[in-house]
């Protein structure tokens, strides 16, 4: 699979790599160039980090307030 490098020199890890070592938003990668000349990326840190949720999912239930949606509408729409 092809990526393009960006103007910041950056590429996107591929989600199959990234599902093979178990890589998750916050990870530390590590790149080095073997004997042959081809780039190796190795996750360093926890065998397994945990997984974060998406910043949605992580937020569901975390409200100490409960609205219905007619009153949290007006609230947001400063109609009284």
């Amino acid at each position: 699979m092809a990526t393009r490098l960006t103007i910041k020199g950056q590429v996107t890890i591929p989600k199959h790599i990234r599902d093979a070592l178990g890589l998750v938003p916050g990870s530390l990668v590590d790149f080095a160039i073997d004997d042959r000349g081809k780039v190796v990326v190795e996750r360093l840190g926890p065998e397994r980090p945990t997984e974060i949720k998406d910043r949605f999912s992580a937020a569901v239930g975390k409200a100490d307030i409960r609205w219905r949606t007619d009153d949290l509408m007006r609230f947001l729409r400063g109609e009284d």
